[in-house]
Formats: C-alpha cells, sequence, structure tokens
C-alpha cells in the first residue's frame, strides 16, 4: 500500500523483558520484521527512541539542565541505532545510519540529498541524534524526517501498547481505543501519543499516522499492507 514509510521505533520496545538497556533477541525480531517489508520493495526511514538507555524523568530526578539532559537522550538514540543497523546488517539489509549530532566515527551526518538517494538505492535509513538540537523530542524528529524524505506514511510503533487511547491503558483499565482520530482531536483531547509539535506537523504536512503495537509480531508488515491494527490518524 506504501512505497515509502517513515518507522518510529520506541526505545523502550528494544529492551524487551529487560528492566533497561538493549536486549539483542528483541533487536533480532524487530529487525527480521523490517526485512519482511524491505523485501516487498518498501523504501523504509527509520527513527529510535531512546527510552530505554536515558529518559527525561531521570534528568529531572537529578536536577539536571534541561538542555544537557536532551544532549545525552540523543546521544541514546544513536546508541540504539547502532544496535539496528548491526542486527539488519547481520540479516542482509544494506543500511545507513545518519546522525543529526556530529560523531563522524560512527555514522555519516543526515543530508537530506543523500537520505533520499540512499533510500532509492533500497537502503534503509536510521536518523539517529533527534534534531541535533535540545527542546525537541524524537517525536518530532521523526515527523520533519518523515516529511523531508517525502514518506507516505507514520507508523508509531509503541512499546507493548495497541493504540491511541483515551487516558493510559496501563493505569486505567476502563480506557478506551480509538480506532480513528484526527491531528485536531489529539490536539485538543490532549492526548498523550505524541507532543503537540509533532502533532502539530504531522497535521500541516498532511502525514497519516498508524500508532500500533511493536510487539505483536507481523505488525510492521500488516501496517504496510493497510491492514487494520492499532489507531488510524487522519489527514483531515
Amino acid at each position: 500500500m506504501y512505497k515509502r514509510i517513515l518507522l518510529k521505533l520506541s526505545g523502550e520496545a528494544l529492551k524487551g523483558e529487560t528492566s533497561s538497556g538493549i536486549d539483542p533477541q528483541t533487536v533480532k525480531e524487530i529487525a527480521m520484521q523490517i526485512k519482511d517489508v524491505h523485501d516487498l520493495g518498501v523504501e523504509i526511514g527509520i527513527v529510535v527512541g531512546g527510552g530505554n538507555i536515558w529518559r527525561g524523568k531521570t534528568a529531572e530526578g537529578l536536577g539536571m539542565d534541561r538542555a544537557q539532559a536532551d544532549y545525552m537522550g540523543m546521544l541514546a538514540t544513536i546508541m540504539n541505532g547502532l544496535a539496528v543497523q548491526d542486527a539488519l546488517e547481520n540479516i542482509g539489509v544494506p543500511t545507513r545510519a545518519m546522525t543529526a549530532l556530529p560523531i563522524n566515527q560512527v555514522a555519516e551526518p543526515y543530508i537530506r540529498r543523500r537520505a533520499l538517494r540512499h533510500l532509492e538505492k533500497g537502503r534503509v535509513c536510521i536518523f539517529v541524534g533527534g534534531l541535533g538540537s535540545p527542546y525537541f523530542s524524537t517525536d518530532t524528529a521523526c515527523i520533519l524526517r518523515a516529511a523531508e524524505i517525502d514518506a507516505e506514511v507514520v507508523l508509531m510503533a509503541k512499546n507493548k501498547t495497541e493504540g491511541v487511547y483515551d487516558s493510559d491503558p496501563r493505569t486505567n483499565p476502563n480506557a478506551v481505543m480509538y480506532d480513528e482520530l484526527t491531528f485536531s482531536e489529539i490536539l485538543a483531547k490532549n492526548l498523550a501519543v505524541m507532543d503537540s509539535t509533532a502533532a502539530s506537523l504531522c497535521k500541516d504536512n498532511k502525514l497519516p499516522l498508524i500508532v500500533f503495537n511493536m510487539n505483536t509480531k507481523g505488525n510492521i508488515i500488516k501496517a504496510v499492507k493497510g491492514e487494520k491494527i492499532g489507531t488510524l490518524v487522519k489527514v483531515e
């Protein structure tokens, strides 16, 4: 159904059943799912979160400066991106890690034209380092990259969450999941699926979004094929 996608991977999903960090078996399973999509001829961009390594709440508890904490978060996304890159290349999927935060020894700098060329050549582009500036979330980085590479849809893979709910399903057993939403509704209802900057970017650039559970095997390829999973956030 889609020729080019942007996949947002939750950093939390990479830790598997461990308390934090990167679980190699989980990363390998995610890589296999991405390979299935790549084998269909779909061009894939990936943005990885860093919540399994570093979270803003930790920084807040330490009384850390916000900018300093955000730079640490960017480094966490680079570590996760390199883990995903290695897992993909081990199963024969060509990749390029591209970073907004200059660290030339481990990843090439993000340049839009170069990213587009990689995608056209069938390479999976893993965008790491956020936007290279503090005060922006990986959600915002994800939507901006999606707009820049002309992705047709953003697939937001969540950790153990089936879609978008009216309240937190982990604390409220009566939370109701939406099948479909608009970005205006996300902003008006202050739903926690993404921050308001990212939601506004999606709305302004007319980017549809599918939110689904990363932990269910086969969900990525189902989303790409247009099968009904999770929550569809529609373009208005």
